[in-house]
């Protein structure tokens, strides 16, 4: 299941961070941000709990980054 999810950063070099953050979570299978349109496209593990796995990539972008914020 792909979802997209609007989010909040600073600058481009924090929407890699927490790109990266978020394809390192349990849960997802693949993730990119845009950060021009201020966008994260993820894309979860087959069975995996979208809102489980949100709340997680939401809380690994905080610790790279903690002035961004991802809107579940």
């Amino acid at each position: 299941m792909k979802k997209s999810y609007k989010i909040d950063v600073d600058c481009a070099a924090c929407a890699d961070k927490m790109e990266v953050a978020a394809k390192k979570t349990a849960g997802v299978k693949d993730a990119s941000v845009n950060f021009m349109a201020l966008k994260m496209n993820v894309e979860f593990d087959e069975g995996a709990d979208a809102k489980a796995v949100m709340q997680d990539v939401r809380s690994n972008c905080k610790k790279v980054e903690d002035d961004c914020e991802v809107f579940i």
